[in-house]
């Protein structure tokens, strides 16, 4: 039946995507990046901010609580001003979950994704934080360019998660190369050593993203991306889920507390992520997020 409507290979590719391709502009998404910019940097997530409201009156710490109260009153005076809840806007960090019946159209994707975080980093009136090297340390004076993640799923809708990303938390963030031998507890250990060891540095309270299996690089991926997931929401897998309880329990009771003033409030959550990984390996990844772990999400 095709035959009778097309007469060449092109024209029935053409004829075929119409019918089953969703056609995107690269220009909508870079639109959407530049407000996502925008928007993480300066709206705290409704669950982190819950967080810091439901720890300032929990803390015991009379110190810790003073600072939480501090904290609620940045939040307060970056929306009444309309500035970035942190001085520090971040390495963009743009997540794409891309559809495999979408067909992007008008340009490159990268260049799409660079110029909306450009353009959202200038507009935004944002810190330009970006090397071009890592050595000559010459700012590119416009945020680009972006850290890019993308996945291909099921469906004709793109996904894009903008995740502003400070270094005063990545910098305490780390990676241990396990042997299954560890088994969980040498998991809890491994999670534990970082966190002490990042101790005030990364702005606590924090967020605590931790990346189990894959290999080397695919558990610090994991790692990022369970900063992402709100805190309200526990890993489907029940046994995940207990271990994270377990996590944020004994983190809180290290006594780093606000801002390192110590108390019961280190960690506002402990999100895991898992991956299948090879027979001989147990790669565990930690990527601490600071009291504003930012993210601003949009589908099209």
């Amino acid at each position: 039946m095709v035959a009778l409507f097309v007469r060449s290979v092109p024209q029935l590719l053409l004829f075929l995507r119409s019918d089953f391709m969703r056609e995107i502009s690269v220009n909508k998404i870079t639109d959407i990046i530049k407000d996502l910019c925008i928007k993480a940097n300066k709206e705290l997530p409704v669950d982190i901010e819950n967080c810091l409201h439901r720890c300032a009156e929990c803390e015991t710490n009379s110190l810790g609580k003073s600072v939480l109260c501090d904290l609620e009153k940045n939040l307060e005076a970056a929306k009444e001003y309309d500035i970035p809840i942190c001085q520090d806007t971040g390495l963009a960090v743009v997540f794409l979950e891309i559809g495999q019946d979408v067909h992007i159209t008008g340009g490159d994707l990268t260049d799409a994704i660079n110029e909306g975080v450009r353009r959202g980093y200038t507009n935004g009136l944002l810190r330009k934080s970006v090397v071009a090297d890592p050595l000559n340390r010459v700012n590119t004076n416009d945020n680009t360019p972006a850290v890019i993640h993308t996945s291909i799923v099921k469906g004709d809708k793109i996904k894009i998660t903008v995740a502003p990303k400070g270094f005063g938390s990545e910098n305490m963030s780390g990676i241990k190369m396990l042997t299954p031998s560890h088994a969980r507890q040498g998991v809890v250990n491994a999670v534990l050593d970082i966190v002490k060891a990042a101790s005030n540095n990364p702005c606590p309270p924090m967020v605590v993203g931790v990346g189990i299996g894959g290999d080397f690089e695919q558990c610090a991926y994991l790692a990022k991306k369970a900063l992402c997931r709100s805190t309200e929401i526990r890993h489907s897998n029940p046994f995940y889920a207990e271990l994270e309880n377990e996590l944020l329990e004994k983190i809180n009771q290290l006594d780093i507390g606000p801002q390192g003033f110590g108390g019961i409030t280190t960690a506002f959550a402990v999100n895991v992520e898992t991956a299948p990984t090879h027979i001989a390996g147990l790669p565990v990844a930690v990527n601490i997020g600071c009291h504003v772990t930012r993210h601003a999400s949009m589908e099209i």
